[in-house]
């Protein structure tokens, strides 16, 4: 009777290391990463499939070359693939990203990862070289890096047209507005009794007016947006503007740094509208705010305990607000959602990117 295998025989020969020749052809059959080694010298000894794929050569036109080909001429006259062997050499490894050259003579991003190789003797036997083609990644990296310095010089314009109308109207329609109050409060010593009555609702109509353009001005441009960091404009707005409507306001923040300025403005921005849902909307007595740093960025979310709303599938029925919101959001980088059933509050949730600069690092994209 046979004897039935047990799982550690079986587990144990899954387990067996790869012979020599299984590993060569795992190394040769990878595609990509260009792997290939280099004797003391820096010449060429193996070849593998990646290698070709991305550097364009045949084993049998490369093996046998200094791997200094595959440089730019001015990396080759700074002498930089010296460099890297003896840096390698003293160091056990060395890890590059730079401009190389394939056999058509293009040049290509690549990230190249040099280890030295050394006999049980201690006898240095050659180099170890990975390289993998990084150009779409590169070329990822610039378009958001164009796509970010583009989106801040959109905030800061549309942050300046709003700083200018809000300066028009303070200037200009509030002055003026002002103006016509004080007229009409001297026309009331004036006018006859039966006149004065329709006077009064007509300065408090006109009070009215100045008092909904100061707001339009706040919003447009609150005080400090722009000079003060993101959690005290955040403070500032809940405890000087939503506060006033009745709502009690809780602010919960957790930033592991500052944001930059035009990040700051863009959250800003959407919590302002959320806010202002909330008092169009939600019924509700009580809003918390939360502000928190998430996946190299930061996520926010605008929480009421209003009366909710379905939430319809169709774009086409979302009005102003909502549109602006996600827009702002996505153009930032970043995602927008909101959450609402009737009876259970509604929850605006959004998450923006929150780069250290506007800038790419120079090492990466030079």
């Amino acid at each position: 009777m046979t004897e039935k295998p047990q799982l550690g025989d079986l587990v144990r020969k899954q387990a067996a290391p790869l012979s020599e020749a299984a590993f060569a052809l795992l190394v040769q059959g990878v595609l990509d990463y260009g792997i290939f080694m280099l004797d003391p010298q820096g010449y060429v000894i193996s070849w593998n499939a990646g290698a070709e794929r991305i550097k364009g050569y045949a084993a049998d036109e490369i093996v046998g070359r200094h791997f200094s080909t595959f440089y730019p001429t001015e990396d080759k006259s700074a002498g930089k693939p010296q460099w890297e062997l003896e840096t390698a050499v003293a160091e056990g490894r060395l890890e590059d990203e730079g401009w190389r050259i394939r056999k058509d003579g293009s040049r290509f991003w690549a990230n190249v990862v040099i280890t030295a190789l050394w006999d049980e003797k201690g006898v240095l036997r050659g180099f170890g070289k990975v390289t993998r083609d990084m150009s779409e990644r590169r070329a990822a990296l610039q378009a958001l890096s164009e796509r970010r310095r583009l989106f801040d010089h959109l905030v800061q314009a549309q942050e300046t047209e709003r700083r200018r109308i809000a300066w028009d109207v303070h200037d200009d329609s509030i002055q003026a507005m002002v103006a016509v109050g004080m007229r009409l409060q001297l026309l009331e010593e004036w006018v006859p009794e039966e006149c004065a009555a329709e006077l009064a609702r007509l300065d408090a109509s006109v009070r009215e007016a100045i008092s909904r353009l100061r707001e339009l001005t706040f919003r447009l441009h609150p005080p400090g947006i722009d000079r003060h960091g993101l959690v005290d404009a955040l403070s500032s707005h809940l405890d000087d503007v939503v506060s006033t409507w009745g709502l009690a306001c809780s602010f919960e923040h957790r930033l592991d740094r500052e944001p930059t300025p035009e990040t700051a403005i863009t959250i800003f921005r959407i919590v302002q509208e959320a806010l202002l849902n909330v008092r169009k909307h939600a019924h509700g007595s009580a809003v918390t705010l939360q502000v928190e740093s998430v996946d190299r960025g930061i996520l926010t979310r605008v929480v009421d305990d209003g009366i909710g709303q379905p939430m319809s599938s169709n774009p086409a029925n979302e009005h102003f607000g909502i549109i602006e919101m996600r827009e702002r959001t996505e153009t930032a980088g970043g995602w927008w959602s909101m959450h609402s059933e009737p009876d259970t509050g509604t929850t605006v949730e959004f998450w923006v990117p929150s780069p250290e600069s506007a800038a790419a690092p120079t090492d990466e994209l030079p």
